[in-house]
């Protein structure tokens, strides 16, 4: 089919590479997400994480807290996604997680923002096309209490290979 739609198409990159990212660059990024009851017993148990304090009212309430308890991981997922636009839309592959803290617990309701800082950029020394940047992203509850940080790092297309960055 000469007129294939496919022959036609030209890939365009979405997101930053390697050689937008400043150590000490700051984003905060858009919107934020307000955390629902249902959001968070519904992944709890979609992903088979039972301790009830993540979707049985009466529990968590006998052990001191207020409500059912935000589903950490998926509190991780929310704010690691909130970054996704801003730092790795790009592609590339995901290098890991570290420095995981987990502030405070929070409740259903709770509206989450988020900020990430880049910290660091290198070559990749074994991947010529890319290289390597991690960021330290924090969340944050509608009263600037900070709920979670970790870093990580990912790898990132260079737009010029070869040339340095």
């Amino acid at each position: 089919m000469p007129d294939d739609f496919r022959q036609r198409a030209k890939l365009m990159r979405k997101g930053r590479s390697y050689e937008d990212f400043e150590v000490g660059q700051r984003f905060v990024h858009h919107w934020g997400r307000t955390i629902t009851e249902s959001d968070t017993v519904n992944f709890s148990l979609l992903y088979l994480c039972y301790n009830p304090l993540y979707f049985n009212r009466d529990y968590a309430k006998a052990h001191g807290h207020p409500d059912i308890v935000v589903n950490p991981q998926f509190l991780f997922n929310v704010v690691l996604g909130m970054s996704v636009e801003d730092c790795s839309e790009g592609g590339g592959p995901f290098l890991g997680v570290y420095d995981l803290v987990y502030d405070h617990p929070i409740y259903p309701g709770t509206t989450v923002v988020a900020q990430t800082e880049t910290l660091e950029k290198r070559l990749s020394s074994s991947n010529p096309r890319n290289g390597i940047v991690t960021w330290r992203t924090e969340g944050f509850d509608s009263d600037g209490e900070r709920i979670i940080s970790f870093r990580r790092s990912n790898l990132s297309f260079l737009r010029n290979p070869g040339e340095g960055a």
